[in-house]
């Protein structure tokens, strides 16, 4: 193929004749080339001679060992170079300290740094009130610069009525136990019936809360650090509070915090109509009135639509259902509970107060 194009190369070009017979220019300039009847041999880089000024292998070692000391071994070369200075001892020039580490594979982070273990993503479910609680704590502030009321808030995930909350001066272990285990009476909880989630504050791991806990049989769960998305429910409750017409810019005493906050939870529990609760009430969903509002609404519904049915182009009106369960990071559907009774159901409600 090569002698085929060298002659039609004659004839056409080079070029031509290279992209017809689709032959690399290179292999037929190669081909012409003549070759050296005795090549010479290749050149043999010989080794690089040790400079008289290099370390002696004993040296060398000494400064290896001196560098991954106790003493040491926290310091970058430049560090220790400096320091030996100080004392009076020189050994050589931290950039041969850095050579000799480079030899043994040693210039990267020489210290062991924490390792932080992996978080589970929660994955928690509620299908009735008082099964998945949530809490948190938010930051409400004071009548000067650098000063803050406390807000504890604990919300029933289901049907996000707020079960108990208080307001205090300081963020306390001791202050967040009294108002779950107070929480816990109100609403009749039982050992293994509920769940309790919340983020990674003090109050939340401290070692008390947990025999708490433990003492009253309530699981307890957290949230992944600085994963907001894993209590969302009380994150967007503390949206609500705080974006109300209301809402000062600051508050000049405990008893002011606590007289606005007193008329809060009661218009978010009792009269709110929460949109993720088909426009129910907390109150109306957590004590079971919700198959009756909602009864009720159909049937205002239908008499209007027996009245003008050419209003409703859409057909008959029906009232917007209530989830017949609420996520905390809804798993994918080949997860072993997330059945389709659970991730689709709209079943009829059933609530008990």
């Amino acid at each position: 193929m090569i002698a085929t194009a060298d002659q039609l190369g004659q004839e056409v070009g080079v070029i031509r004749a290279c992209q017809v017979l689709a032959v690399p220019r290179s292999s037929l300039y190669r081909a012409r080339r003549p070759m050296p009847e005795n090549p010479a041999p290749p050149v043999v880089e010989s080794s690089r001679p040790t400079p008289p000024s290099a370390l002696a292998p004993e040296e060398r070692a000494q400064v290896r060992e001196l560098l991954n000391s106790p003493r040491f071994q926290d310091l970058t070369p430049r560090q220790v170079w400096a320091q030996l200075l100080d004392e009076g001892q020189y050994l050589c020039s931290w950039r041969t300290m850095y050579r000799v580490l480079a030899v043994e594979h040693q210039v990267r982070e020489r210290r062991h740094p924490l390792r932080h273990p992996a978080y589970t993503m929660p994955e928690l479910l509620a299908t009735a009130p008082n099964q998945l609680w949530s809490w948190d704590i938010s930051k409400l502030r004071g009548p000067t610069v650098g000063t803050y009321f406390y807000l504890y808030v604990i919300l029933d995930v289901f049907s996000r009525y707020v079960v108990g909350w208080m307001v205090a001066q300081r963020e306390s272990a001791d202050l967040a136990r009294i108002l779950i285990e107070t929480s816990c009476q109100r609403q009749g909880i039982s050992a293994q019936q509920l769940t309790l989630h919340a983020d990674r504050g003090a109050p939340m791991i401290a070692k008390s809360m947990e025999q708490l806990l433990d003492d009253l049989g309530i699981t307890k769960t957290h949230s992944r650090p600085h994963v907001s998305n894993d209590n969302p429910y009380s994150e967007a409750h503390f949206k609500t509070l705080k974006y109300r017409p209301d809402y000062p810019d600051r508050f000049g005493s405990l008893a002011e915090v606590r007289g606005w906050a007193q008329a809060f939870f009661h218009w978010y529990n009792q009269q709110h109509y929460h949109s993720g609760l088909g426009l129910l009430t907390p109150a109306t969903v957590h004590y079971g009135q919700a198959k009756e509002t909602q009864a009720q609404r159909q049937h205002v519904l239908q008499a209007a639509y027996e009245a003008h049915p050419e209003r409703f182009v859409r057909g008959r009106p029906r009232v917007q259902r209530l989830p017949a369960a609420v996520w905390i990071n809804k798993p994918d559907r080949d997860h072993p509970i997330a059945t389709d009774a659970t991730l689709n159901a709209t079943p009829e409600l059933s609530q008990s107060p």
